[in-house]
């Protein structure tokens, strides 16, 4: 059957109407272009304007969020520039950083973790407060690659402009967390943000990397996931500061009851996660939104509680000393793979180590001791 080249569609754009899908535009001039236009390209790039540093502080400071995402970009670059100006960005943001609440929320795949983070942003907007939501997918350890969907599950809360959700690829990093986590927890605080929440992979007993950045630390069960015994085996109950058993209706009313009975007796054998701290059991229903009050509720009084004891200030002290320690360890680790001794070196002990001609123990040894002669060379 031929196609009836005569008719026309029922509706067609007006000029420069942007209403339309897509517009032909006119091409940018460039070198060695005939038209005299120019190019005849109809995707011209468009390049951003660089910014400097007084412009990435003015636009924190300012609460601008598109300057912020860029910001984070820019701290999480490996590029030796932007390393350096991203340095410079964080000393200047650092005094208007603090005073806010720092929540860790972690969980089993599946319990619901970014419904509750966005019904739990979504009461704390109507009280008030702005909230910035990092939200870390897992990356595949085959293709590096992350889904980062988090905005599409947090619909609503991505839409309103008092939240700023940042999705970030764990690049592996321990615990579930991406590397440059709390550089981007400081620059959202700088922004105005008073509540951060950070929502984890979920990965069992690394969790402990996500505690080491956070004031609060709530851990999310569901039913079915085994018994109090095998909380303990996981070995992240005794870091959390509140339980919460999702999912706490309908039918799954009475088995989230019982579930929060048995981690409720579970924690009796647990050392406390925070001095002066007796960690409560809870249920909530993240898509009803009943029980997200009290949640609330819990982390306030723990503040509360806390700022009041010394814990609270005594914590972040510790927390910043962890964290030059860890940079400490990264730039170290960098140092070793990337020196010329070791890149050559590596391929030969590494084939030696899987063929079984050599002792991992001794192969390690081998190349510590290559890297030593490299360094005093050097000097």
């Amino acid at each position: 059957m031929k196609k009836d080249k005569t008719k026309k569609p029922e509706w067609a754009p007006e000029a420069d109407n942007d209403a339309f899908a897509g517009r032909i535009i006119s091409g940018r001039g460039g070198e060695g272009a005939d038209h005299p236009e120019g190019s005849a390209s109809l995707h011209p790039k468009v390049r951003r304007k660089t910014l400097g540093s007084e412009a990435y502080v003015a636009g924190i400071l300012n609460g601008d969020r598109a300057v912020l995402g860029r910001a984070i970009t820019l701290i999480e670059s490996n590029a030796e520039a932007h390393i350096i100006q991203a340095q410079e960005v964080l000393r200047a943001v650092l005094p208007h950083s603090g005073g806010t609440i720092r929540v860790g929320i972690t969980g089993v795949p599946g319990a619901g973790k970014s419904t509750l983070i966005e019904a739990l942003g979504m009461h704390l907007l109507e009280l008030g407060h702005r909230v910035a939501v990092l939200a870390v997918d897992p990356s595949s350890s085959i293709s590096g690659g992350s889904i980062l969907g988090d905005k599409t599950r947090m619909e609503k809360l991505s839409r309103h402009p008092g939240s700023f959700i940042r999705p970030s690829p764990s690049g592996g990093a321990l615990g579930g967390v991406a590397r440059k986590t709390r550089e981007t927890m400081l620059l959202c605080e700088a922004a105005g943000f008073d509540v951060i929440l950070v929502e984890t992979v979920g990965v069992g007993q690394s969790e402990i990397a996500v505690r080491s950045m956070v004031d609060f630390f709530l851990l999310l069960q569901i039913t079915g996931g085994g018994d109090e015994l095998q909380g303990i085996k996981k070995g992240v109950m005794e870091l959390a500061d509140a339980v919460v058993v999702n999912k706490a209706d309908g039918e799954n009313r009475a088995p989230a009851e019982s579930a929060r009975q048995d981690f409720a007796m579970a924690l009796r054998y647990l050392p406390a996660a925070t001095e002066g701290w007796k960690t409560p059991v809870r249920t909530c229903s993240a898509l009803s939104g009943e029980g997200i009050g009290e949640i609330w509720e819990i982390i306030c009084e723990f503040r509360e509680a806390t700022v009041k004891a010394g814990r609270f200030e005594l914590r972040r002290r510790r927390q910043a000393r962890e964290w030059m320690l860890s940079l400490i360890g990264d730039y170290l680790e960098n140092l070793f793979y990337q020196h010329p001794d070791i890149i050559a070196q590596m391929p030969e002990i590494e084939q030696a180590v899987m063929s079984g001609k050599l002792p991992p123990t001794t192969a390690a040894r081998q190349l510590l001791q290559i890297f030593e002669e490299a360094l005093k060379s050097d000097r």
